[in-house]
């Protein structure tokens, strides 16, 4: 078998080029360097003089959590596909000779993060970013949640007593390696969908609860350009409409419109709207035991049309990138929300960076 040589390699990747290398779309179109700032105040590497082998460049490791995250990879894959494919190899600047990070080193860098919390200032660079290209948040902001599974825990009923009371249980303090491994913070809830048409056509009267463990993402995005804005992540049982207040609204939005569905309606939010100037368009829920009025079915679903938007968004993460989180506790899942949020701002960003070339 013939050795492989320098033009062979570039011949490669000259092909993979020719056949759309999303990777070498995301180094021409976002600079990463943007993020270093943000990645030297967390991670607070120290000089050298004490020798010591030195650390990977940082940018270079958030750019593994960006592969990680675009191909739903865990820390063992991510370290076997660097050293495997040459789109991968060439986004992160390195040659067929040079180092590559192990799944241990991943991990340890991508906790050092989540520790600093230093996910929410990324993401705000990023931010940045787009505006300063003119993706200014627009024509409104779209609210809404959707449901993050996590590996489901196997725990009593006094466990479980113990966990909503936001105590540990007795028997996980006894065991350190056990306590590692539960998530404290993770919950159940009921995931409501519509029942399915029956052979003889007919459709059951009520819709089905499928129970559901894990995180819940609530976002806000701009009406215009579909980036998400403003983001929290909580437990899956976190109540939506409570969380409007929280610090989701953008208030830089050049439109004072919001639009969200009937779980955001109550007279709390729309009082909060009202004095922070903003202008509900929030869906009005239906009456209790009386048909809902014509008029408010045809409001609500002129907004539907707008609303709708924001699932775009949760149906890309989810088929796009299988938004999944694999760690245990609140404060990883965040960081885990908060990458796919930024990718997502990545992957939409290199769209209508198309589309504004092609026009």
């Amino acid at each position: 078998m013939k050795q492989a040589g320098f033009f062979d390699v570039e011949e490669r990747l000259a092909r993979l080029s020719g056949l759309g290398d999303q990777l070498e779309a995301f180094s021409r179109t976002v600079d990463f360097e943007v993020f270093r700032p943000e990645l030297d105040k967390a991670l607070a590497y120290s000089d050298g003089s004490k020798g010591g082998r030195p650390p990977f460049d940082p940018v270079l490791m958030f750019k593994i959590l960006v592969i990680q995250t675009l191909n739903n990879l865990s820390d063992e894959r991510t370290e076997y596909l660097i050293n495997d494919r040459l789109s991968f190899m060439r986004f992160l600047g390195l040659g067929l000779s040079d180092r590559v990070p192990d799944a241990r080193t991943v991990w340890l860098f991508r906790e050092r993060l989540t520790q600093a919390g230093a996910i929410g200032g990324l993401f705000n660079r990023f931010d940045a970013t787009l505006r300063n290209a003119g993706y200014l948040p627009m024509s409104g902001q779209i609210l809404d949640a959707t449901l993050v599974a996590a590996p489901k825990q196997r725990n009593t009923n006094a466990e479980k007593a113990d966990l909503r009371e936001g105590r540990i249980p007795q028997d996980w303090q006894d065991k350190p390696s056990k306590l590692s491994h539960k998530d404290r913070h993770a919950r159940w809830t009921l995931k409501f969908t519509k029942a399915k048409r029956q052979e003889d056509g007919s459709i059951p009267a009520t819709d089905l609860a499928i129970p559901f463990f894990g995180y819940k993402s609530h976002i806000s995005i701009d009406r215009k350009f579909r980036l998400i804005r403003k983001w929290k992540t909580t437990d899956a049982a976190a109540s939506d409409g409570a969380r409007l207040r929280e610090g989701l609204l953008d208030k830089s939005n050049t439109a004072s419109t919001v639009w969200a569905d009937t779980a955001y309606r109550s007279k709390a939010n729309e009082d909060f709207m009202e004095k922070q100037g903003f202008v509900s368009k929030v869906h009005r829920k239906k009456p209790h035991l009386k048909p809902m009025p014509r008029h408010i079915q045809r409001s609500n679903a002129g907004k539907s049309v707008i609303r709708s938007r924001v699932e775009h968004v949760f149906a890309d993460q989810k088929s796009q990138t299988g938004l999944f989180v694999r760690t245990v506790g609140i404060t990883r899942a965040t960081m885990r929300v908060g990458l796919a949020n930024i990718v997502y701002n990545m992957r939409r960003f290199l769209l209508l960076e198309r589309i504004n070339a092609a026009a």
